[in-house]
């Protein structure tokens, strides 16, 4: 006779804590303790205490999808298969996406000013790219302040670690009421209404669009595999999930894909003044580099997979 679930879980090994009750699955604290390692070794995400019933709900969904009665099983499971799908599936399911276009504001007058002045073709990577509203922002800035013949030229790579977020972002359909705060000059410009099925929504222009190229990238790899320098990062509201020493390892790995001069754009709540000597602190939450790198960067083969693959698994 086969047991039950309830019959297959061991016993609680420590109290339940306020919120636990009613929960499909038994969820300690060494369970959450090996998540938060996993994560940070994969990702270099660190997991705060109050995440843990975050962690819960959204792993918890892993647990239903493969059938499993316990989080040893399914991390257990994790690190015996080491199957890049599902290591994929854990990250994705960790990560926060919370995004916006022209989000801080302040930093796309900076970017519009900076642009004109550099050496044409203008690149910018956005490092965490997510439903992709932050990489057509800056690809509506180029735009903007290089006009739509100069910006042809230019580029934006929109890079993240969660697959899924991609996938919506290359879409480039919105739904109305995210785009609502826009003038109406750049509602006209930048986007086509959706009619029919598709009414209440938006898509991005084909010449917005083309300046995009999305691609998966986890930002604790030690080898980005970016064959060109930006002229700009973005890299913002995504330090607050690492490390200090994680940090420094990222802001290390950014300096040689920086053309000389070039400006990073950090989140409203992030300060890389004492993680790093090479950006100085140009404006708010804006850092230009300090460094001369022309001709000292190190090259790299182009990337050859697509965002729907994985590296083995930032975040």
């Amino acid at each position: 006779m086969m047991a039950t679930r309830a019959q297959q879980r061991p016993e609680r090994a420590e109290p339940a804590r306020s919120g636990e009750q009613g929960r499909d699955f038994e969820f300690t604290s060494a369970d959450f303790a090996r998540i938060r390692d996993l994560i940070h070794r994969s990702a270099g995400i660190s997991l705060s205490d109050h995440k843990r019933d975050m962690a819960y709900s959204r792993l918890a969904r892993r647990l239903r999808a493969r059938g499993l009665d316990t989080f040893k099983q399914y991390l257990d499971l994790l690190e015996a298969e080491n199957d890049p799908a599902e290591w994929e599936a854990f990250t994705n399911a960790l990560t926060t996406n919370l995004t916006a276009f022209f989000r801080e504001a302040h930093h796309f007058p900076i970017l519009a000013e900076f642009v004109p002045r550099r050496a044409q073709p203008v690149s910018v990577w956005c490092s965490a790219a997510s439903t992709g509203e932050e990489p057509y922002s800056i690809a509506m800035t180029l735009i903007e302040a290089l006009g739509e013949s100069g910006a042809r030229h230019a580029s934006v790579l929109a890079t993240d670690i969660d697959t899924q977020v991609l996938a919506k972002a290359e879409a480039g359909m919105y739904q109305f009421d995210q785009v609502k705060h826009l003038s109406p000059e750049r509602l006209k410009r930048f986007f086509l209404k959706g009619t029919g099925a598709h009414a209440g929504m938006v898509k991005v222009r084909p010449e917005v669009r083309s300046l995009v190229r999305f691609e998966q990238l986890n930002l604790t790899d030690r080898d980005y595999q970016l064959r060109s320098q930006f002229d700009a990062i973005f890299c913002r509201n995504v330090m607050i999930y690492f490390d200090k020493p994680t940090q420094a390892q990222v802001l290390g790995r950014f300096e040689p894909l920086m053309k000389s001069g070039g400006l990073l754009f950090a989140g409203h709540s992030e300060n890389f003044t004492y993680v790093t000597q090479a950006f100085k602190l140009r404006g708010q939450t804006v850092y230009e580099l300090t460094r001369d790198t022309a001709g000292g960067a190190r090259a790299a083969p182009a990337r050859t997979t697509s965002h729907a693959s994985t590296s083995g698994v930032t975040a």
